[in-house]
């Protein structure tokens, strides 16, 4: 089988080839030889076993170790039993080193588009396929979340070819068993100690052919389309908030259910209002007479203007409530609560008959004891005042 007796000569490396270097080697030839791209190919598949053969041993330092030690022909006979050092190795499946070097197929790379049907090579699928869920991520404004809308988007997607029903099959076509493998997916080679299972050529690992593929999908019962929806967003969404659309996902195929679609809401951020849960925080900035002797103001809320009341003496950061005229509940329960934050402006630029007033103001209030936080604070701070005087 061998067209070379030096495992590193098989894989063109150099004996002082680092692991990535072989590895690297190993990828490019194993692209290269596989038998998916080379159906029917004897001489491709006999290559493709040989540098497994090759990664398999130079891969493993201590392997690689004895190798150098003992060369190749000792090695080899070790692998069929012969020697007595090595009599317990044996060389593995080349599609087990293969999926070791370049991932399983559970996820996505370029292998699965270079070799159509891998997934299937361990277990063909002939029957009724559903179609994978999609996610769409949809930003709003606050105040669509606040009362709801309706919003379209448009979602690219795989569904059912028109022309065929996804069955892939041209009209007067049916499907049959593919002759190649018996309708298992999949071939088995024997050689030696060798087995090598493999994504049968002949159909692609589906285990059935198609008489005539339709013309408009090339057999594959699916084609690419742009669907607009139209989609409701309830009252009281937030960001995160997941809206299911049952069978907007990708088509099935061959019959198979479709996929579900997933919105995900963001809500952009608001100039005015915050969001916390059910309720809704805004900060609102009052004079300073407003705060000292009370009064009524406007506030805005999410659903109009509303009046209240602040308290006489209120002070910077107090925090009041308005009950009912937070966010509306998802579930159809009673509706948040939005807290206003006072925050006292400073006046600035007053003119000398303002800051005449303000200093006859202080020295009131300094007899009336209109600061009562002032004066506890004092207190406790005086016997910290009176140290330096020590």
């Amino acid at each position: 089988m061998s067209t070379s007796n030096d495992y590193y000569e098989i894989l063109g490396i150099s004996k002082n080839a680092t692991q990535e270097e072989i590895k690297k080697a190993y990828r490019k030839l194993a692209i290269k030889y596989h038998p998916d791209k080379n159906p029917g190919d004897k001489a491709a598949e006999e290559k493709f076993k040989e540098i497994s053969q090759a990664y398999e041993v130079l891969s493993d330092p201590q392997k690689r170790a004895q190798y150098d030690q003992l060369g190749h022909e000792t090695f080899t006979r070790a692998g069929r039993g012969g020697a007595g050092g090595f009599s317990s190795y044996e060389f593995h499946d080349p599609f087990d080193i293969f999926e070791q070097v370049f991932g399983s197929s559970g996820g996505s790379s370029i292998f699965e588009d270079l070799f159509s049907g891998r997934n299937t090579r361990r277990k063909s699928s002939t029957g009724p396929i559903d179609g994978a869920d999609l996610r769409f991520d949809l930003e709003i404004d606050f105040e669509e979340a606040v009362f709801g809308t309706e919003k379209k988007i448009k979602i690219p997607r795989m569904d059912a070819c028109p022309d065929c029903n996804g069955s892939g099959c041209a009209k007067g076509s049916t499907r049959k068993n593919c002759p190649y493998c018996g309708g298992r997916g999949q071939t088995t080679i024997t050689q030696g100690f060798f087995s090598l299972r493999q994504t049968c050529p002949n159909c692609r690992g589906t285990g059935q052919v198609i008489d005539k593929p339709c013309s408009n999908c090339n057999g594959s019962g699916q084609v690419r389309v742009e669907k607009t929806l139209k989609i409701h967003i309830p009252p009281g969404v937030d960001t995160g908030s997941k809206l299911k659309v049952a069978g907007e996902g990708e088509g099935g195929i061959r019959g198979g259910a479709p996929g579900d679609l997933y919105v995900i809401i963001h809500v952009r951020p608001h100039e005015l209002f915050k969001r916390d849960g059910q309720d809704v925080i805004c900060d609102l900035p009052i004079d300073f007479t407003t705060a000292a002797l009370g009064g009524i103001v406007e506030v805005p809320t999410v659903t109009g203007k509303a009046k209240l009341k602040i308290p006489e003496g209120t002070q910077n950061g107090s925090t009041l409530r308005i009950k009912g005229k937070g966010m509306p509940s998802l579930k159809g329960g009673q509706r948040g609560d939005q807290f206003v934050r006072v925050f006292v402006e400073i006046p600035k630029n007053l003119n000398s008959r303002q800051k005449e007033l303000l200093r006859q103001f202080a020295e009131e209030s300094k007899k009336s004891g209109s600061h009562p936080i002032i004066e506890e604070f004092l207190n406790k701070a005086k016997r910290f005042f009176n140290l330096g005087e020590n």
